[in-house]
């Protein structure tokens, strides 16, 4: 009888977790092993796919100086826009955090960019913002700045205006980070001001100890989006200029669904995949011994 119970309720669980299972099966596990596999063929879409082994690896990794250079813009994205977009967000809900009148109101405000800031529109706005002679130019030069910078056709700057969409995006992290500030209690704080422990000092031994959890939690997050970024440099600058801001999903998708190789592009796709995993297996790795959980506390 009790075996028979258990059995119900594991049917149950299986029955209410059926969409997610259907989910992951038909649009992660399968499309992950058709490009493990596609990625050994030559395969230009209107044509039957055709095994050349490792070819497109060599190639890929041997014979294409744009992939480098794609993998060079992507870290270079990911590597300044992670930790800006983190310490912006961190910032504007330690302020949040404060108890002022109408501070749900700026919440919602503050968070309005991330709910459109992906978007195509909000990517076109972006990029009329940079023109030679859209808002930033016309700003300068009302500010007495004689401007007519091409922000978008500079190699220097041109990465540097899609960092900014990606900091400007800081709604999620800040919402996650200020549920983690809710949670710490108020009486430590107290504890630390009567022992005399100044902001910035209160800041580093409480909040931040505290808080590496959701910081590890945003971590990761953040570094698979900053190594999948698409949207906004395909719609923004299209890879230009030199290639500067031709990321690697964008390349991908220029070679898979433009130049018609889906065999070269699912080869790119499954490195991405080997690249994203390492990534997040350090940091993973590396979280005993900065993440503080109170019941054990970061290793030495």
């Amino acid at each position: 009888m009790r075996n028979k119970r258990l059995r119900a309720n594991a049917l149950a669980g299986y029955l209410f977790i059926s969409p997610w299972l259907i989910g992951f099966v038909t649009l992660t596990l399968i499309p992950i092993l058709a490009i493990m596999v596609l990625g050994f063929t030559k395969y230009p879409i209107l044509a039957a796919p055709k095994w050349i082994g490792l070819e497109n690896f060599r190639y890929m990794f041997f014979g294409d100086p744009r992939f480098w250079k794609s993998v060079w813009a992507t870290l270079y994205f990911a590597f300044a826009s992670v930790p800006l977009k983190l310490a912006f967000a961190l910032a504007i809900a330690l302020m949040l955090n404060l108890k002022h009148r109408g501070t749900s109101v700026y919440r919602a405000v503050y968070y309005a960019p991330s709910i459109v800031g992906t978007s195509v529109a909000v990517a076109v706005m972006w990029r009329e913002i940079f023109d030679s002679k859209g808002l930033v130019n016309g700003l300068l030069h009302v500010f007495g700045i004689p401007s007519q910078v091409a922000w978008l056709g500079n190699p220097h700057t041109a990465i540097w205006t899609l960092i900014l969409l990606v900091i400007w995006q800081f709604g999620s992290p800040m919402l996650i980070f200020l549920a983690g500030l809710k949670q710490i209690p108020v009486e430590l704080y107290e504890s630390a001001a009567i022992d005399g422990a100044r902001t910035w000092k209160r800041f580093t031994r409480i909040t931040l100890p505290l808080l590496t959890p959701i910081i590890f939690f945003n971590l990761v997050l953040q570094i698979i989006f900053g190594l999948t970024v698409f949207t906004p440099a395909f719609i923004i600058t299209s890879g230009a200029p030199l290639d500067t801001t031709n990321f690697y999903a964008l390349y991908l998708y220029t070679r898979a669904f433009e130049n018609f190789q889906m065999g070269y592009g699912s080869a790119m796709a499954f490195v991405l995949l080997l690249i994203i995993s390492i990534f997040t297996a350090v940091v993973f790795k590396s979280s005993p011994y900065w993440v503080f959980y109170e019941s054990e506390g970061p290793k030495r």
